[in-house]
């Protein structure tokens, strides 16, 4: 199991690691986890976005995030604080979900502010000192107290950064952007077509299109099909399941069409996805 993975006994860990095992291989988190480059550099996916990590960058997993390192450098380290999704519910159960949004499509800063990088800081020294402090009756809820003031600190500050129309959460169409998104995530292994999300969100399949293409710069099917693909490689990849179950677990039609599509989007058959990246 990875170490940026809380175990079963424990509600959060931190430490350094290099992120070997996120090499060339695409996980899906079911925790939690706050990374803070301390040396070298990292080109890294999450949830289909790149990123550059470098010193002083920061980069936050929410739990069943799908995560990837494509390039790392001789020397690339991070510190990482990970946290049980328990944790994270209870760290942000009093916040408004337009912060959450907030934190979902703005996971990565490069931290060129003093006091930001004060907070981050203080975050790593804090967390570090608790997670050996196991004698500590109150160690977990230590923990969940320093992440959620560092959630807040964060998303006060960074708020400052961040143009007003980026933030602008009464605008409609940004609005309706992030629900299909986050529909997508939730159903897109059982639901393939635009008009399930369209009827979800009480729009046309249409005008929903019409949106992702202005602000997501694809088609709704297109989105869809992104990230199916990458549920689909990731099952590939760390599961034993045949072909046939996965057609099944996904809800192709059957094992043919699930590999015709696999290679319409990919170039490659199935099968040979899981020779080459096993």
């Amino acid at each position: 199991m990875s170490i940026l993975l809380s175990t079963n006994e424990e509600a959060f860990c931190c430490g350094t690691d290099d992120l070997s095992h996120y090499y060339q291989r695409l996980r899906k988190q079911q925790n939690g986890c706050l990374l803070f480059c301390i040396s070298g550099e990292a080109d890294v996916t999450l949830d289909l976005k790149r990123y550059h990590l470098s010193a002083d960058c920061t980069l936050l997993l929410l739990p069943e995030s799908i995560f990837s390192v494509e390039r790392r450098s001789e020397g690339f380290r991070v510190h990482y604080f990970s946290y049980s999704k328990e944790m994270f519910d209870a760290a942000c159960f009093r916040l408004e979900p337009t912060f959450i949004h907030f934190l979902k499509e703005n996971p990565y800063y490069h931290h060129k502010n003093a006091e930001l990088l004060k907070a981050i800081h203080g975050l790593v020294e804090a967390s570090n000192a608790i997670y050996r402090d196991r004698e500590n009756r109150f160690r977990n809820a230590i923990a969940q107290n320093h992440l959620q003031v560092f959630f807040l600190d964060t998303y006060d500050k960074t708020q400052r950064i961040f143009s007003q129309q980026q933030n602008d959460e009464s605008n409609r169409k940004e609005e309706l952007f992030k629900r299909f998104i986050s529909l997508v995530h939730t159903h897109c292994k059982e639901h393939h077509d635009v008009a399930f999300y369209a009827d979800c969100l009480c729009i046309s399949t249409r005008y929903l299109s019409a949106i992702t293409r202005v602000i997501g710069q694809k088609s709704a099917k297109e989105i869809i099909d992104d990230y199916l693909v990458l549920e689909l490689k990731m099952t590939l990849q760390t599961t034993n399941l045949t072909l046939k179950e996965i057609a099944d677990r996904f809800h192709f039609p059957d094992q043919s069409f699930f590999g015709r599509y696999f290679k319409r989007h990919t170039g490659m058959s199935p099968k040979e996805f899981r020779t080459e990246n096993r």
